[in-house]
Parts: C-alpha cells; structure tokens; sequence
C-alpha cells in the first residue's frame, strides 16, 4: 500500500514497485484514506509519508499496526529530522528512508522490511539507537527476573540492534539465515515480544548494540 499526498510521487513508488513484481493492494492520498482502506486491503507493507493531509504519518502508523500488528510500515519522507524519525520508529515504523533514495534502495528496502528488518537511511539508524539507549532507565540485566539468553542468543541479538539484516548475521557468524531466524524468535519468545522492532527496543536498553 502507497500513502502520499503527492499524485507525481504517489504514482511514481507505485509503478516503482509493480515494475518489481510487488502488488501494489491500495494507494491512499491522505491519512483518512489509508486508515479507511487498510482493513480491507490488509497490505504486507505500507510506505507511507510522514506529513499527510488528516492524521498524519504517525498517526496513520499506529492505526495500522492496531488494525494489524503483523503489518510493516516503511515510511518515505522528506524529512530527515530527528523528532520526526523518532517518532515514527515509536510509532512502530519498521524501516525509514528519505526521498532522496534511489528506486534500487527503496526496492531494497520494502524487501527487507517485508522480510522483518529494520531498515533507515544510512546515519538514521545510529540516530535511533541513541535515543533509545538515552531513554533506557538502565540495564534489566540486574533484575533477578529477568529472561535468560544462551551466549548464542545474545550474539544475534547483539548483531540484529546494530543494525545487521538476518543475511548479514548469518554471515558474520557462518551459520544459516534459518539458524538466525530461529535464533529471534526464540527470543522473542523468552521476552514475550512479538517482533524484531520491540526485540531491537531491548537490545539497546541492555547495551547489546554496543561494541564489546
């Protein structure tokens, strides 16, 4: 589903996208319209516009991820600012890319959040991960209680909150891709999460995107 005020833009990502083979299920022209139409189009992916007519992109976002929390949402903005990637990412947008990107990495991009990474432009991401440790209240790991991770478990997920998709994990550590995707939804599992953008959230609360 493509969500954007601008008809050029809009129809643009569009073609973009159906040229690769993707099937475009909606298109929406303002934040009314994409919360109108997503239930019934139950789109894999959104990419969205932050600023929209109506609610706007974050509101939109949390909407969807209501309706839906299986849904990725990919947003496509002009704005690189940190208030507005923050939010969105809070929101629950699983990938962020400028309109400066070119058509190969949004291709890119919707794959790769279509396949459960997080994605951003290159230095948003370093953004996110910042504010999220600054927020962080301080390592869980003291508490008794706490979920229990193997060595291997920790690895991955130390590899996931840097940034790393699935493919480049396994690689880095000479397994399989499945091995990894076993790897975080044992996790997930452990931590009662229910997706890789709230097991990235622990991650960094702990430290884990940190060097060693």
């Amino acid at each position: 589903m493509v969500v954007d005020d601008h008809p050029m833009w809009r129809d643009a990502v569009e073609r973009d996208l159906a040229s690769a083979g993707f099937e475009v299920v909606a298109v929406a022209a303002d934040g009314h319209q994409a919360i109108a139409r997503f239930p019934a189009a139950r789109p894999q992916v959104v990419v969205l516009d932050l600023q929209l007519p109506g609610p706007g992109g974050v509101e939109v976002t949390g909407e969807v991820l209501r309706h839906d929390p299986s849904a990725r949402v990919l947003v496509l903005s002009a704005s690189g600012e940190q208030a507005d990637v923050l939010a969105a990412v809070k929101a629950g947008a699983t990938g962020y890319l400028v309109k400066s990107a070119s058509r190969e990495e949004l291709l890119d991009a919707v794959r790769r959040v279509a396949a459960g990474d997080t994605v951003f432009t290159p230095g948003l991401a370093g953004l996110v991960l910042g504010e999220f440790r600054r927020l962080a209240d301080g390592p869980a790991a003291l508490d008794p209680d706490a979920p229990r991770l193997t060595e291997r478990e920790t690895e991955v997920l130390r590899l996931v909150a840097k940034g790393l998709s699935y493919k480049q994990v396994a690689e880095r550590l000479v397994v399989s891709h499945r091995t990894v995707q076993n790897h975080v939804q044992n996790t997930l599992r452990k931590l009662q999460m229910h997706n890789r953008v709230e097991l990235t959230r622990w991650a960094i609360e702990q430290g884990l995107d940190g060097e060693d």
